[in-house]
């Protein structure tokens, strides 16, 4: 056991109830964490009911159909949605609503998005008397439930010193980037660079096997040279195997690098490698993969492959 383990063990989690909306891989992973950490899971909410039944039958808490119960029930709220539109829908939907006698309440939100929604939603949450936290997650989901997640947070600092024990006990890590807002703008960064490492690597690859190289060897090589990186250890394998399944989806890295195209345009710059990765990963979900992993990308660019799924290995009778 670790020594970090071994203090979150030994310290005494708060008692005030916890709530999650939107408990796909990450979110439930988060949710049993916290519960393996004696947290007061109370209250789970996703637009998959089934979903959200099995994950609050696991834990003990119980799964609402409605995002005005979740914030009735609850102290504190996690938010893990799919994008900008989403987080509208459940702060700002006019007939249901985490917004509802929200007062006191601290909403603590963690997906992906533009700084413009993180900042619209904390602004209306002060106005509500309530407090938002942005918690952008850098990790996989294995980190989520072993609560060794790296946090770029962005909250007032009375907000984020009240909350930090909480944040602390969900990650390994953490960075108080400033204010709401800001720490969406790192996020977007950190995205937009590893989605064009993978695409780079993705074709540094499949022109390496259209040369005939073996491409162990290669990978070998780029690992002792400048063509390193992170992305060569995490999918470089998977490329070459064409095991895609799906840690950060092709979908999502296009959404990410159209959040950072976003904010480069409002600055007045050009970002053509951003520009060009993007475009890969829009067309993968207009082949209707984007919902392989990002090492995904491999498919547009190795020799003898044609953007399709591979297919299974039909088991000889």
């Amino acid at each position: 056991m670790t020594k970090k383990a071994a203090k979150k063990k030994a310290a005494r989690p708060s008692r005030k109830k916890i709530g999650f909306v939107g408990v796909g891989k990450m979110g439930a992973n988060m949710a049993r964490h916290l519960k393996d950490l004696n947290y007061n899971v109370t209250a789970v909410y996703d637009v998959n009911r089934t979903a959200a039944n099995e994950l609050a039958e696991e834990i003990g808490a119980t799964a609402y159909s409605k995002l005005a119960d979740v914030t009735a029930n609850a102290d504190i709220i996690f938010t893990v949605v799919t994008n900008d539109a989403a987080m509208k829908k459940i702060f700002f939907g006019k007939r249901d609503s985490l917004f509802t006698s929200p007062a006191g309440k601290t909403f603590i939100n963690c997906a992906t998005l533009s700084p413009g929604i993180q900042k619209e939603v904390a602004t209306s949450a002060k106005r509500r008397k309530a407090s938002c936290i942005e918690a952008c997650m850098a990790s996989s989901i294995s980190h989520a439930r072993t609560g060794q997640l790296y946090l770029m947070v962005g909250a007032d600092d009375d907000v984020f010193k009240a909350n930090e024990k909480l944040l602390q006990d969900i990650s390994v890590n953490l960075r108080h980037i400033g204010k709401v807002g800001k720490a969406a703008e790192v996020k977007a960064l950190v995205n937009m660079v590893m989605n064009i490492n993978t695409a780079g690597l993705a074709e540094g690859l499949g022109l390496a096997k259209a040369l005939g190289h073996d491409l162990e060897m290669i990978c070998e090589v780029f690992s002792q040279t400048g063509a390193n990186s992170r992305v060569l250890e995490t999918d470089a394998e998977d490329m070459i195997a064409r095991d895609h399944e799906c840690w950060f989806s092709a979908e999502h890295a296009a959404k990410d690098s159209g959040i950072a195209g976003g904010l480069a345009k409002a600055k007045k710059l050009s970002l053509p490698l951003n520009d060009a990765t993007k475009a890969q990963y829009d067309r993968m979900v207009q082949l209707g993969i984007g919902d392989l992993d990002k090492s995904g990308v491999a498919e547009l660019t190795f020799p003898g492959r044609s953007g399709t799924k591979k297919k299974p290995t039909r088991r000889k009778k």
